[in-house]
């Protein structure tokens, strides 16, 4: 096992770093608002900023990867999105913190570029699995940790701040230091989103729904818990619950969806997500506890969605052209993600705090709904056709497998049939 990891370890402490800076910094950013009297559309406004930061990134940062290769590039990315978070404590004015999340987004969007490419690079097909397990591993965990640092007293605001430049910093030492050699920089492919829906509305409808969502939760979660009465310590423990439940759901929903198809699987955790967001708007004043319960069990249902709508959308494409179609799902991910806190800050000026979970009550159901659609349109690949192509959530990367007729010999293909005759699932 350590062979196969050992030339990854570089990227493994660098996400591992950059992702214990996010974990602290997504929650500390709505904090320090929150305190300071800003309202609910600016918070949400300000967490989009980094997702629009992170769109433009998938788009345009393989250009400086080209052009200097991945470790140069990568160290460009970490410095340039330690200056922006330090910035924050050196300009405190929420217009100019939206400038600086969308420079954090940018450069943080390449460094995830580098570091999957990275895995997908030295990974074999015997290892790939392990690999991409243990880095989704190392990410969750780094980020499931890091909020409870909400805990240390910070009377000056500054010091998390600081924390997080830090740790944003020090990712770029592992890959400064390695021996191992930067990846071969090949010829792209490319799906617009246009082909990605005909090949798979269902999975391009889960993929955005998850980015809208789950930045919407995380980013208006301080919000929420700053009306109801609560203090960051309650938020770092909520956060922390909510990302173990994610971390043990991720693989037994996988495993579900695997045997017993991906649109049952996706209609009933959509149904049960929508059923707990209502639960949350019941009772403003619940106790701390059934908050933790409900939100552990949220977390749990909402957050394979991603993995869900990726899963679904391999289904349907082949090997070679998973690369492009991840880069465009990913790309859609982020333009949920950019659109979600801000549509929802919005909504919570009139609707109060639990506009929030009325929102996502409502996103999840439309999402089962769509699912449901889609089962009386098409009819669903047996888990045998969609065992062919093997997706995993972002930053697990795939493997792949050749698509066999019904004599069980391979099939050869020309240019991917989803995309040259427009097949929509």
């Amino acid at each position: 096992m350590w062979k196969s990891v050992q030339p990854t370890m570089p990227v493994l402490l660098g996400i591992g770093f950059i992702e214990a800076a996010l974990g602290v910094l997504n929650p500390l950013i709505g904090i320090r608002l929150s305190e300071n009297g800003i309202g609910s559309d600016l918070v949400g406004i300000v967490a989009s900023a980094y997702f629009v930061g992170f769109l433009i990134g998938t788009l345009t940062c393989h250009r400086i990867i080209d052009r200097v290769g991945h470790i140069r590039a990568f160290g460009v990315f970490a410095v340039m999105a330690a200056n922006a978070t330090l910035l924050m404590i050196v300009i405190q004015h929420p217009y100019v913190w939206i400038v600086l999340r969308v420079a954090a987004g940018y450069t943080l969007a390449g460094a995830f570029v580098i570091i999957e490419s990275w895995l997908n690079d030295k990974a074999t097909e015997d290892n790939r699995g392990r690999i991409f397990a243990v880095y989704s591993v190392v990410a969750w965990g780094a980020s499931g940790i890091s909020p409870l640092a909400l805990n240390i007293k910070d009377p000056s605001g500054t010091l998390l701040f600081a924390l997080a430049t830090i740790c944003i910093a020090s990712s770029m030492i592992p890959l400064a230091l390695t021996k191992v050699g930067n990846p071969e920089i090949g010829q792209r492919s490319h799906l617009s989103i246009l082909q990605l829906i005909r090949i798979s509305p269902l999975g391009v409808v889960c993929c955005f729904g998850a980015g809208i969502f789950i930045s919407a939760l995380y980013s208006l979660l301080p919000v929420y818990i700053t009306a109801r009465g609560g203090n960051a310590q309650e938020l770092a423990f909520l956060i922390s619950i909510g990302t173990i439940a994610a971390i043990l759901a991720q693989y037994p929903i996988g495993h579900i969806a695997d045997h017993y198809g991906r649109r049952p699987i996706i209609i009933g955790t959509m149904i049960l997500s929508s059923l707990l967001s209502i639960a949350f708007t019941i009772s403003s004043d619940m106790p701390y506890l059934v908050l933790l319960t409900l939100f552990f069990l949220l977390t749990g249902f909402s957050s394979p969605t991603y993995a869900l709508g990726v899963s679904q959308a391999t289904d349907y494409i082949e090997k070679r052209d998973f690369v492009a179609a991840s880069s465009g799902l990913l790309f859609i991910w982020g333009l949920g993600s950019s659109v979600g806190p801000f549509t929802v800050g919005l909504l919570m000026v009139p609707l109060g705090p639990n506009g929030l979970f009325q929102f996502l009550a409502a996103g999840f159901a439309l999402v089962a709904l769509f699912a449901l659609y889609r089962v009386f349109r098409r009819r669903a690949k047996s888990a045998a056709e969609q065992s062919n192509y093997v997706a995993v959530p972002v930053g697990q990367g795939a493997v792949g497998a050749p698509e066999l007729d019904p004599r069980g010999e391979a099939v050869q293909h020309g240019p991917s049939p989803a995309v040259k005759e427009g097949f929509v699932e």
